[in-house]
């Protein structure tokens, strides 16, 4: 059965008319989620700590800024748009408290409330709406006229008008541009956890390590192993967000298609298996337990895993060879700089260090 797609028209922004949306938060998604629904017509307060950075980027950007509870007191919906291990401290201290009937809590991403984390009151509503992008991404593509699609979800609907605020949440931030697939907490935190380590960020990070090394201890030089493996990526990837894997392969040479149906195979045999043993590790919880304790226990494997891959080779080479390449706005994070928090970083020269805090 092929699933239904929500655009603009299936949208009413009438939905929050008169009422304040809270983004707590103002990192990767936070900062977007509040410029575009600010230019969306939407009475927006910004959430943040007292003395957070953000506080004068969020200002600067003609938005209000207040204390966490304050934000919480003042609005009918809140989106909690802080890191995941985050969110239930911030939850737990300066959210819950001061909830009442009928406000809508809001999430970019079900993981504390699929795995347990924040167990909201069963007279507020509870809702999703997570763009299937970065947050720099989800601005700069509004900013275009155009929209980034998202994953929408009703959790709890106590006051019977969860769902058209979800939806007009979705229109504001100009998802509904591109369209918006419904769907479950757990569906959506299972899948988006799978895909990020198993393909798009692990799988494809140790799929280029893998091939660079190949090249590099057989002898060939690492700058054009980069070439290879790390800098033709994005034309391949390119052809496939444009027009599947069937136009990637119409564009490339009849000798790459014919190796990619001979030699492809061969390179991810056995890797479907791993692949079902980490799905079962997100839907059993293991990975979410072992996640929240890391980042409890101060973050040790963390930081030395981060540090070991930001030493690899294929960095150190591909930092150079990127700097002679301007056109490219190559971007360096700069040591010590939080992560996961990109504003403007992924346009910026290369000079540049990582967007907004939190």
């Amino acid at each position: 059965m092929t699933a239904r797609m929500y655009y603009d028209n299936d949208a009413r922004p009438e939905a929050l008319a008169g009422q304040t949306v809270a983004i707590i938060g103002y990192g990767s998604q936070g900062h977007a989620h509040a410029r575009n629904l600010h230019e969306s017509g939407v009475d927006v307060v910004v959430g943040l700590k007292p003395g957070s950075k953000s506080r004068a980027v969020a200002e600067e950007a003609g938005l209000r800024v207040a204390d966490v509870a304050e934000a919480v007191k003042s609005a009918e919906v809140i989106m909690i748009a802080v890191p995941d291990t985050l969110q239930k401290s911030v939850y737990d201290a300066e959210i819950e408290p001061y909830l009442r009937p009928g406000q809508l809590l809001m999430f970019a991403h079900g993981f504390n409330i699929r795995f347990d984390r924040i167990k909201p009151p069963a007279n507020i509503d509870v809702g999703m709406v997570a763009p299937k992008g970065p947050g720099h991404l989800l601005r700069s593509v509004y900013e275009s006229g155009g929209g980034v699609p998202a994953l929408f979800a009703v959790e709890n609907d106590a006051s019977g008008t969860a769902r058209d605020r979800v939806l007009a949440y979705a229109r504001g931030i100009g998802s509904t541009r591109a369209g918006v697939l419904e769907t479950t907490f757990k569906e959506e935190t299972e899948t988006d956890l799978f895909g990020e380590q198993a393909l798009l960020c692990g799988g494809v990070s140790a799929l280029i390590k893998a091939a660079f090394e190949t090249l590099v201890e057989a002898g060939y030089q690492p700058e054009l192993a980069y070439f290879e493996t790390m800098h033709e990526l994005k034309l391949i990837v390119d052809l496939m967000y444009r027009g599947g894997l069937n136009f990637m392969r119409f564009s490339v040479s009849d000798t790459a298609e014919y190796g990619d149906y001979v030699s492809g195979p061969r390179i991810t045999e056995g890797v479907k298996a791993t692949m079902k043993d980490v799905l079962s590790d997100i839907q059993s919880g293991s990975f979410a337990s072992r996640w929240v304790a890391e980042q409890e226990s101060g973050g040790a494997e963390f930081a030395r895993l981060r540090q070991q891959d930001k030493e690899h080779q294929i960095e150190q080479v591909g930092r150079d060879l990127r700097a002679q390449m301007t056109f490219l706005n190559p971007v360096v994070v700069a040591a010590g700089e939080a992560q996961g928090s990109v504003g403007s970083a992924a346009t910026a020269p290369a000079s540049a260090t990582a967007g907004p805090a939190r």
